[in-house]
C-alpha cells in the first residue's frame, strides 16, 4: 500500500517474530477488574513464545493466569515517519516447572522495575500481525513539497 510518499507493508509471522526479538520492551494488554489494562514490560522470546518476569503477588501475575492477552512491540522513527509494530494475541500461563524457572532465570533479561520478580509468564503466539511503514524517499533527497 502506498500513500503520500510512504509504503505500508503487512508483515509475515516470521518477520513479526524476528522484529519482536530485536527490541527489549513491549506492552502487555490484559483485563483488570473487567477493564483493559496496559503495562510496559521487558521481555524475551523463548521457543516462539513471549516470556516476562513479574512479581508473583502483583496485579499483572494475577490477571494473566490462563487469560487471553495481547502483546505489542514496536520501533519507530518520528523524524522519518517510519517504523514497525507487531501485535500478538494468545493465551498466557504461569511457568510452574522448577527446571524451566531455573533456565528462564538465566535467559530472561533483568526486569527494569524495582522489586521481586520471581514469577514467569509465557504468552503463546496464536494470532500474530504486523505492519512496517517506510518512506519511499531515499535518505538525503529533498521532497519538493516541503521546500
Amino acid at each position: 500500500m502506498e500513500s503520500d510518499g510512504l509504503l505500508l507493508e503487512h508483515l509475515s509471522r516470521h518477520e513479526c517474530m524476528r522484529l519482536m526479538g530485536s527490541v527489549p520492551v513491549g506492552r502487555i494488554v490484559y483485563t483488570r477488574q473487567a477493564l483493559p489494562a496496559v503495562e510496559l514490560v521487558n521481555f524475551t522470546l523463548d521457543d516462539g513464545e513471549i516470556v516476562m518476569r513479574t512479581d508473583a503477588g502483583g496485579k499483572l501475575a494475577a490477571a494473566t493466569r490462563g487469560a487471553v492477552v495481547a502483546f505489542e512491540a514496536d520501533s519507530l522513527d518520528p523524524v522519518s515517519h517510519s517504523g514497525w509494530s507487531v501485535t500478538v494475541v494468545g493465551n498466557s500461563r504461569a511457568v510452574t516447572d522448577i527446571e524451566e524457572i531455573r533456565r528462564l532465570q538465566q535467559v530472561t533479561p533483568t526486569p527494569w522495575a524495582p522489586g521481586e520478580h520471581d514469577h514467569f509468564i509465557r504468552v503463546s503466539a496464536v494470532f500474530v500481525t504486523g505492519r512496517r511503514i517506510e518512506s519511499k524517499t531515499v535518505s538525503g533527497e529533498n521532497d519538493a513539497r516541503h521546500t
